[in-house]
């Protein structure tokens, strides 16, 4: 593994170097070493990953700059809980820069959360292949609801049996990022 020092912060870089770019946007309370196994099964299977330490204060404009900073001009974005709300910023408002969008457990930011909150009412429909991966506790109705945001191919992966993602479901969410990451 490699670290490269950005603008951002610090990522953490593995992988076949000839792979496609999957860029991992964890949750504030997650670490690097949480989607380890994730990586690996990426690494597995022909792919790159970008893992940021911390997203912590970066908006989707900076890791826009990141990404040229590692010289990424094209990318399979994933996203975990904030690391989620980040990745939906991103692929909405730079269309061009994201060729598919994997999040765990988060809905789009326009769409109203359980209490009704909305995240961010602005925040542009993605145009890109789009899978949320759902554990045993998250809200299947905004993740649901969040298809009339996507315009493009759009999946909601169920996975009953498991509640954190991806400390649990690892293989799961290795897969769906494959699925999305390959050109068919």
């Amino acid at each position: 593994m490699e670290l490269r020092k950005v603008t951002v912060g610090v990522v953490h870089v593995s992988g076949p170097a000839d792979g496609g770019a999957v860029v991992v946007l964890p949750g504030s309370a997650r670490s690097v070493d949480d989607y380890a196994e994730v990586c690996e099964r990426l690494h597995n299977s022909g792919l790159q990953t970008f893992v940021l330490e911390s997203i912590g204060g970066v908006g989707h404009e900076a890791l826009i700059a990141a990404l040229d900073e590692l010289s990424l001009r094209w990318v399979h974005l994933v996203g975990d809980d904030d690391g989620a709300d980040l990745a939906w910023q991103v692929a909405a408002r730079h269309f061009g820069r994201v060729s598919s969008l994997v999040v765990a457990g988060h809905a789009h930011p326009a769409v109203a959360g359980a209490d009704g909150t909305v995240l961010d009412a602005t925040c542009p429909a993605v145009e890109v292949a789009t899978t949320v991966v759902l554990g045993r506790g998250d809200n299947r109705a905004q993740a649901y609801a969040t298809g009339r945001h996507a315009y493009s191919e759009y999946r909601v992966v169920e996975l009953d049996e498991v509640d954190t993602v991806p400390s649990q479901a690892a293989a799961e969410l290795a897969t769906e990022i494959v699925l999305r990451s390959n050109p068919w």
